[in-house]
């Protein structure tokens, strides 16, 4: 009886140690709701350490309609403009500031002409035959783009170079092809989105503002 109380206990212990070593081989390869789990972590600007993570990036696709089809077309026109024409206008700021410094205690009218002409000569034979190609629309950027690297309109400009009789003339002539040479610039209301613009083609020719 004795022997036979002895091997129903081996039996038991034997049983038992399998059913424990299973469940730790089984809780080692899948943690458990309390195990310890090594996760990234971010360290917040008071200092506190927070689990974090990072999810893979989501592409996201759809065809514009309607209006924003619309504005996507106006937006890419006004870039391409601006892209044509801020070099013109560029290089007209830095010509009219040279103007302006030679001009300065220039008094005699004789020799500010001659100043003026010498310099509107070299415009003309570098930037004629690629002026005359701009359309329309790419001349209202350009003279936009002048107010902004000037803070002069065009017929300020031309009015303060070339007289009244010649600045009447230019205006009329823009007139007749559905411009105007008091083209302003408002980069914080009508023209934000053109400044937007502007500043990216900024960083193309590596200005620096302010």
């Amino acid at each position: 009886m004795a022997v036979m109380h002895k091997h129903i206990i081996l039996v038991i212990s034997t049983a038992f140690a399998v059913v424990f070593f299973s469940f730790n081989t089984h809780a080692q390869e899948e943690p458990g709701t309390y195990d310890t789990i090594r996760v990234n972590a971010c360290i917040e600007a008071n200092g506190d350490t927070i689990p974090c993570g990072w999810l893979p990036g989501v592409e996201v696709r759809g065809k514009l309609t309607g209006k924003w089809k619309k504005q996507y077309a106006e937006w890419t026109r006004l870039r391409n403009a601006v892209y044509v024409t801020y070099p013109y206008a560029k290089e007209a700021s830095a010509v009219m500031n040279e103007i302006n410094l030679k001009l300065s205690g220039v008094t005699d009218k004789k020799d500010r002409k001659a100043i003026i002409n010498s310099r509107e000569k070299e415009l003309k034979e570098k930037f004629a035959d690629k002026l005359t190609n701009l359309s329309v629309y790419q001349g209202k950027v350009l003279m936009k783009l002048i107010y902004r690297q000037t803070g002069d309109n065009c017929y300020e400009i031309i009015e303060g170079y070339k007289g009244k009789f010649s600045v009447k003339f230019w205006q009329t002539l823009a007139l007749v092809f559905g411009s105007n040479l008091r083209q302003n610039y408002d980069p914080a209301g009508n023209d934000k989105v053109m400044e937007m613009i502007v500043k990216d083609v900024e960083k193309m020719y590596g200005v620096r503002n302010g």
